[in-house]
């Protein structure tokens, strides 16, 4: 009888370690971006992200007002009550979508984007957010690819010594025309910053490339520091935008291959309402990701 005792209450505490073990799985940081919720003020973005347990959120406009460093909500005057809006709120800002492009080649169109890039440096730095987004963008046909592609490494440098004191980092997101992932490797190889990395977007990748997300993440896991993730049915006739589960995009391969890899950033649903109107409405949308997201991920 007591050696039974002693087996139920050692068996007792393994069970109780295992729930504690359970209880403590870590979980997936999910943040939206407010490109799908581009009639929204920020108090309902906020709002909405609590309801909807987002514990991040990614800026990429407000009420469609893209140029955020000069939006009044991040003046001078307001700045600290916004951030005191989302610590009270216990979120978090993870990322700050700029428009800035690296691939221009003429000195002036070059400079305009640096300089609004830095402008979205200062502005993170300001709220304690740690990614800024830039695009690569394009590789036009009237440039030689070889330049485009060391302009874009050029700008790179110089933004990530810009962002140095800063504590953000300079993340080029796989977009555009750069969404193969050799010459996003050769980018971020050559870049060799410790304040540059990636957002990976692998659908805007695998839509074209139809390179499988599991091999592109092995190759760029490195530099992956954000995401962008989004389903879509994708089909001779193009791409139409789903709720996540819906399309056909390999979203799971990409997911898992993120957690297996030791991922441990956000994964942020990146809705594009604003540029696709006739999609689902966000009160739809956001809610839908949030619900659905462990599906994929477990």
């Amino acid at each position: 009888m007591k050696n039974r005792r002693a087996f139920l209450k050692q068996s007792s505490g393994l069970i109780g370690l295992s729930a504690w073990h359970i209880f403590q799985a870590p979980k997936a940081l999910l943040s939206f971006s407010t490109l799908g919720c581009p009639a929204w003020d920020f108090p309902q973005v906020i709002q909405h992200a609590v309801k909807n347990a987002y514990s991040g959120i990614e800026i990429r406009g407000i009420k469609g007002n893209l140029d955020l460093p000069t939006h009044p909500i991040f003046s001078q005057s307001n700045i600290s009550s916004t951030k005191r809006q989302v610590q009270d709120a216990g979120l978090k800002i993870v990322n700050l979508g700029s428009s800035a492009n690296m691939h221009f080649l003429d000195p002036k169109k070059k400079q305009s984007n640096l300089d609004e890039a830095k402008k979205f440096i200062e502005l993170a730095s300001q709220l304690s957010c740690p990614f800024i987004r830039v695009f690569p963008n394009d590789l036009p046909k009237d440039q030689d690819e070889k330049e485009t592609v060391q302009a874009i490494i050029q700008s790179l440098i110089e933004l990530g010594n810009f962002a140095k004191s800063s504590g953000v980092k300079v993340l080029l997101e796989s977009h555009g025309k750069v969404i193969k992932s050799d010459m996003l490797l050769h980018i971020m190889q050559e870049t060799n910053h410790a304040q540059v990395g990636l957002v990976w977007d692998f659908f805007n990748m695998w839509s074209i490339t139809k390179e499988p997300p599991a091999q592109v993440y092995s190759l760029l896991k490195k530099y992956i520091l954000h995401t962008h993730i989004k389903d879509a049915i994708v089909s001779d006739s193009g791409e139409k935008y789903t709720l996540l589960g819906e399309g056909n995009a390999p979203v799971k391969e990409a997911l898992l291959a993120l957690k297996a890899g030791g991922y441990t950033g956000y994964y942020s649903f990146e809705w594009e309402k604003l540029w696709h109107p006739e999609i689902q409405e966000p009160e739809i949308a956001i809610p839908h990701f949030s619900k659905n997201f462990s599906k994929f991920w477990q």
